[in-house]
């Protein structure tokens, strides 16, 4: 009966979503955070709230659009990780050379020395070290 009645009063309210969770998990790192500095309690308090004030209101568009701009951002981020890691695990393979003529990057074998680099895009011939 308890649940039913708590069906009844979410009816047409936001619930949870992947930005609320992300923000409940800030707001706990902060109540811990808090332990050592009692300010931040605060912060974590008017986070929790907002947390709260999402998942109860009724203006469930509004919601939906913070939702959509936090998942966005949060690909754009997870994309930059994911390009870092690749960036790093083909430094150690390769070497990165950029075309002085049209800016094309060029990715060349370590260990060959000094050698002459052609650009597929543009033609131009430059001397680089791998």
């Amino acid at each position: 009966m308890l649940l039913q009645k708590f069906q009844q009063f979410m009816y047409g309210r936001y619930g949870g979503d992947k930005f609320s969770l992300f923000l409940l998990v800030i707001a706990l790192v902060l109540s811990f955070l808090g332990i050592l500095f009692w300010p931040v309690t605060l912060l974590a308090d008017a986070v929790f709230l907002y947390v709260l004030f999402r998942m109860f209101s009724r203006n469930t568009g509004r919601r939906f659009q913070e939702n959509q701009v936090y998942l966005r951002w949060r690909f754009y981020v997870g994309e930059w990780f994911r390009n870092l890691k690749f960036r790093i695990q083909e430094g150690r393979r390769y070497k990165i050379f950029k075309c002085p003529g049209c800016g094309q990057k060029i990715r060349i074998p370590r260990g060959h020395g000094k050698i002459q680099i052609r650009c597929r895009k543009c033609g131009r011939e430059f001397f680089g070290r791998s």
